[in-house]
Formats: structure tokens, C-alpha cells, sequence
């Protein structure tokens, strides 16, 4: 097999791409590809970097054919589909819209279990407590914990401590 050699150009715009990138595969292979095509052979850098030569090889075939380095990028990937889809995100939105005291619970705030029951009560789904926080932030709702807050009318009725210390000193 003829040795294959980078010219000036692809080395340089190589070694850019390597120091700009923060994705350590995408590291790797452009790190694999400059090796190979300064004259190392493919064996000693898939022992280097700890990979199989048949991995060097695609990555310098990927390379070659496109003469970029981008061309070593992971492709995108699809991923898990969700499970909150559009009809629980509708139900989720609604039931923040009331109180649960309207849905029969002794509570005055939605809290994920609760969220989660009626889920499975009007939908029939089983979801996890973190798909109703990931639905929860699509909204735009922050999930905070309720704090007890005084009525305003009983603000003047209670005493500042310093006032109760001075008529305990005049008794």
C-alpha cells in the first residue's frame, strides 16, 4: 500500500482544528489522522492511542474523501424519543392552571408525585418524577419549594422584640 502524506495546508488547518476543539473523539481521530499522514503507519497510532487499526483506517478514509476535517465529527444522533409527549405537556399545563384542590387532594401546591398520579389517572402513562421536571422547564415553570408567607393583616399585630423587651423592664 502507497504511504500517504498531508501537505502543508492539511497539517496546519489539522493542528487549528485541534486545538479549537473541545470533543475529545473528534480529538482523537484528527490527532490519528495527522500522525498517519505525517508517515507514521496506522498500526503504531492505533497502539499510540489505544484504538484498533481498522478505527485509524476509517478515520483516514473518512478524512481523505472529504478533505476536511469536520468530516470527523460524529454524526448527529436521534437518541431516546421522549415519553412526555404533547398530550402529557397539555395535561401538565392545564393542571397547573388550577389547584389540586380541585383534583380532590388535600394540598395547596402541585408537587411531582401529585402531577404524576394524575398523569397516570387521566392518561394511563407511567413517567418518572425527572420527565415532569424536564416537562415542567419546557413550559418555563421553575420548580421552587413553597414558603409560608404572613397575612398582611397580621404583620402589625406582632410585637418587635425590642418593644416586648421594654415593657417586660417596666413590669
Amino acid at each position: 500500500m502507497s504511504q500517504w502524506k498531508l501537505n502543508e495546508a492539511e497539517q496546519r488547518q489539522l493542528l487549528e482544528m485541534l486545538q479549537r476543539t473541545h470533543d475529545a473523539r473528534e480529538y482523537q481521530r484528527m490527532l490519528a489522522v495527522l500522525e498517519c499522514g505525517r508517515g507514521k503507519s496506522k498500526s503504531a497510532v492505533a497502539r499510540a492511542l489505544n484504538v484498533s487499526r481498522h478505527s485509524v483506517q476509517n478515520w483516514v478514509s473518512r478524512y481523505r474523501r472529504s478533505t476536511l476535517p469536520t468530516a470527523l465529527r460524529d454524526a448527529p444522533k436521534s437518541g431516546r424519543p421522549r415519553k412526555a409527549d404533547e398530550a402529557v405537556e397539555t395535561l401538565v399545563q392545564a393542571l397547573m392552571a388550577i389547584s389540586p384542590e380541585h383534583c380532590g387532594y388535600h394540598a395547596t401546591h402541585w408537587t411531582l408525585s401529585l402531577l404524576l398520579d394524575q398523569v397516570l389517572q387521566n392518561l394511563d402513562r407511567q413517567c418518572c418524577e425527572k420527565t415532569i421536571q424536564r416537562c415542567l422547564t419546557r413550559l418555563g415553570y421553575v420548580w421552587r419549594r413553597p414558603r409560608f408567607v404572613r397575612a398582611p393583616e397580621l404583620q402589625s399585630k406582632i410585637k418587635k422584640p425590642a418593644a416586648a423587651f421594654a415593657q417586660c423592664r417596666d413590669v
